[in-house]
This record gives structure tokens, sequence and C-alpha cells, in this order.
């Protein structure tokens, strides 16, 4: 197995020089190009003074630059660190000094505010020129990469990964999505996630098949655009495959190249089934986290609907996986869980355990036959009348509804113990009287929302995830409290 990106890179590069690997707009790159142009982007950074273990912090937007930028710092031995680049003035500030980067990367897309803020700044355009190539220094278990998990002014948690950790996602994912050399994997989210890096950038590596790189997700021309490329395979997470499903239907929606679609968690059955038949390709579900990419997935030949599947292994090590359930979370081990959260001992030791377990912080049940099924995040259980409550349950509830395009469930203070739950709901014209009854007839009594709220669009992270922290748990005069209604 290549135990570093470069590894596994370098192994394509000796297999298919000569193959178109990337394409990005009206640009296209063969394996052989790509990697020139890497090293010649690393010899430029090293005339920089980037060495081994340096951190280079880059405003990582999906362009080709960026995507050369980051082989070329982990090339080097060191570490890169990728950031929203619409983050805000404060936050980047905020990242900047807790990670002290030897360099910026940024493009003349970055506002000038923002830009003035940092310091170290290197256009990430200058660095593309052939230079003097770099040898690589990484190690399999040097930091490759600190996943930022969060876009605060303090300080972040950032996910330390390895390169050995890139390397077993790279060679996994085709063998779990069963790709070969003839797919093209297209992806339009970011770079700065790990999904993206590890799964398409590299999982098309380890296929030696091709990559389209979009700048951003467009529900009105992702569908045109894999007919554009000629993709095969892409990823999605959050809404995307709701927010496709809800872009205008078309009588050629089937008539694409696309045959496999990697998501999770598992939509019901019959909302998958239907998204696979209006689209003519296969989904197949998982789960995974920044913390470890060998997560779960559903097992090559397998369908077991509703579930995140089993534990992941590698196509020719075998068995590395292990999964366990604790107290209702699941707990995953393996070669590919990161070494801890940067400059955070106190964090890190509470989600590893001296034995090598990552607990995940989610919430699963264990259906003996391997698999497993999500129920919730352990931080988002709601505690409602000594019971407790997983918002997901009821958020499906809301959404099967035919008018509800996305709901989200929280807890907020309560008049009596422990917290009520409300829900949130799109679009603002809704009736929500009608939409309470609907998920009465599908919940549990303990388990429908007090609250309703109806509003135009909810608020969501770059990776397309609603973004709970930003709802209000405090009372407004647009919500309905049913418990009062009912009194009246």
């Amino acid at each position: 197995m290549a135990l570093t990106i470069p590894d596994l890179f370098d192994d394509a590069v000796s297999e298919v020089p000569d193959k178109t690997w990337l394409r990005y707009e009206d640009s296209a790159f063969t394996y052989g190009a790509a990697h020139a142009r890497t090293a010649g982007v690393a010899g430029a950074l090293r005339e920089r003074g980037v060495d081994r273990g340096d951190l280079v912090l880059a405003t990582a937007r999906n362009r080709p630059e960026y995507l050369f930028a980051w082989l070329a710092v982990v090339q080097l031995g060191a570490i890169f660190v990728p950031v929203d680049p619409s983050a805000s003035e404060a936050e980047l500030r905020g990242l900047a000094e807790q990670v002290q980067p030897r360099l910026v990367l940024v493009d003349d897309e970055l506002p000038e505010a923002t830009a003035a803020a940092l310091d170290r700044m290197v256009d990430v355009d200058e660095l593309q020129a052939d230079g003097d190539s770099a040898p690589s220094l990484a190690r399999p278990d040097d930091p490759a990469v600190l996943i930022p998990t969060s876009g605060t002014t303090g300080r972040s948690k950032l996910v330390t990964q390895t390169h050995r950790a890139y390397a077993m996602a790279g060679e996994g994912f085709p063998w779990w999505m069963e790709l070969t050399g003839e797919d093209r994997l297209m992806t339009s989210l970011p770079l700065f996630h790990i999904n993206a890096p590890a799964y398409s950038v590299l999982g098309s590596v380890g296929a030696r098949a091709g990559l389209v790189l979009l700048p951003r997700f467009s529900a009105s021309t992702f569908i045109d655009s894999a007919r554009r490329y000629g993709a095969t395979e892409f990823n999605a997470i959050g809404a995307m495959l709701e927010i496709l499903m809800r872009q205008p239907e078309r009588a050629d929606d089937a008539d694409n190249p696309l045959r496999l679609c990697y998501t999770g968690p598992s939509p019901p059955e019959e909302r998958q089934l239907e998204i696979e038949r209006r689209f003519g390709l296969r989904i197949v579900c998982g789960y995974a986290l920044s913390e470890t990419p060998y997560g779960l997935i559903w097992a090559r030949g397998t369908r077991p609907y509703g579930t995140l599947g089993s534990v992941r292994q590698h196509p020719t090590l075998g068995q590395v996986n292990e999964g366990r359930v604790v107290d209702g979370e699941l707990q995953l081990r393996n070669p590919a869980v990161m070494q801890g959260y940067w400059g955070m001992p106190e964090e890190t030791e509470r989600v590893l355990l001296p034995d090598g377990w990552l607990r995940t912080g989610d919430l699963v049940e264990d259906n003996g036959d391997g698999t497993y099924t999500f129920v919730a995040r352990r931080k988002e259980v709601i505690r409602r009348r000594g019971k407790n409550v997983a918002p997901v349950e009821i958020e499906e509830a809301l959404t099967s509804h035919p008018d509800v395009e996305e709901a989200a469930v929280v807890g907020v203070p309560s008049d009596l113990s422990d917290e009520e739950i409300k829900a949130f709901v799109v679009p603002a014209d809704l009736d929500l009287v009608a939409v309470r009854d609907w998920a009465a007839e599908r919940l549990t009594r303990f388990k429908v929302p007090r609250y309703l709220e109806a509003v135009a669009e909810l608020p969501h992270t770059p990776t397309g995830r609603v973004s709970k922290p930003q709802l209000s748990r405090e009372r407004t005069d647009a919500e309905v409290d049913f418990d009062r209604l009912r009194a009246t």
C-alpha cells in the first residue's frame, strides 16, 4: 500500500502518466502534468522557506491552483491548513494567530480588508510556474492536514490527520465504491473539508480514474456538468440530494453518465429509490468524520436501507477497522484515526481513549448483523420530560410532508424542567397546524414539537449541513406555541 500522499500519486503517475486526471472548466491536466506542476509548486514553496513540519494556511477555494498547492505542501512534509475562503476577517485572523503559519496562500478573490489582516501572504497563482522540483520528505505518520472543525474567532479544534489516513482513504474509496480507471469522479464539495480531498481527489488517484473539480455546488447546473465532463460518480453530503430533487423535473434527468453517488446518512428507502430512478444512478451510503475517514459504509453487494453500513476495511490489508457501541455511542479504532486536536491535549483526551478507540460523539443502534443505524449526535439529543429525543427522527417526519422542503429541530428552554422541542421548517408560507398534525400522526406524543416556526431558509455550513448553533433558542413572534394554542 501507499503510505503517504506523494507515494499514492507517484504510483499512479508511474502507471498512467499520459492519462487525463483533472478537469476544471476548460482546463485539463494529465497525471504527469499534474505531477510536474506539483513538483514545481513544491520547489517554489521551499524557496520561500517552507520546510518539513511548517504550517501553511490556505484559503482553499475549489481551483486547481489550491489543489496543486495542497499536494506540494504535503510533499515537503509540511502541514496544510485549509480554511473556508468566505470566512470573515476575524475568523481568518483568529485561525492565523492560533497556528502561526509559515505562509498564507490566498488569491485575488480575497477581500482587501480580509487580506490586510493577514501576514506572510503569497498569491497562490504566483507558485504555479514550473520550477525546480523538491523531493518528498513526507513520512506515513507525519501530520498532513489540520482540518478546522469550526470557524470561530477563538481556538478552533483542528483535526490532525496523517499521510497514512489520507493514503488509506485514497486506496479504500475506489474499492468501497467499485470504481475503475474508466470512472470520472466529480466533486463540488469544498477542498477545506475532508470529503473532497480524501475521497474524490485521492480516490480518483487510487483508481487511476479521472477527477472533475467544480467551483461550487449549483443544483440547476449539476447534472448538466456531469454530462459536459462525462462524470460517472459524485459525493453528496448535507441536503444536496434533496436540493437536486426539488429542481424542476425534466424528461431527460436520467439521461446522464452518472452511475454512482456516495452519501450519508442514508435517506429513507422509498426516497432513495425515488432519487435513483429519477437520475438513473445507484446510491451507496456511508458514514465518516474528519477524525477518521475509515467509518462505516454499505458493504459491496449489499443494500441495507436506512443504515450507515458496516465498518470499512482496506482492500489489501483486510481487517484494519473495528467498531463498537458503548452507552449508545459509536466508537472506532483503526490506523486512520486522527492524532488529536492540534495543541489541545484536554480536548483530545475526551475523544481518544488510551487504547486507541475514538469516541465519535454519534449515537447509533447496533443492528446485530454488522450494520449500524444512526440515532443522533450526542450533543444534539434533546431531553424532554425525562426522555431522550433524537432530532433526526422528528426532522424526517416533518420533511416527509409534501410541502416541507427542509426542517431543523432543536431543544429550547422549558418552564418546567429539561427542554421543549422546537422545529424550524422551510418555506416561510407553510400551514404550521397542518404540518404539526402531519408530524403527530407519525411520532410518539412526547416527540411532537411544541413550537414550530416557518422560515424562508435555514443557515448552512459550507458543506451543506444545517448550522444549528445559528438557530435562535429564544422565543419569537413568528413561532407557534401549540401548547398555548391547544389551551385556547
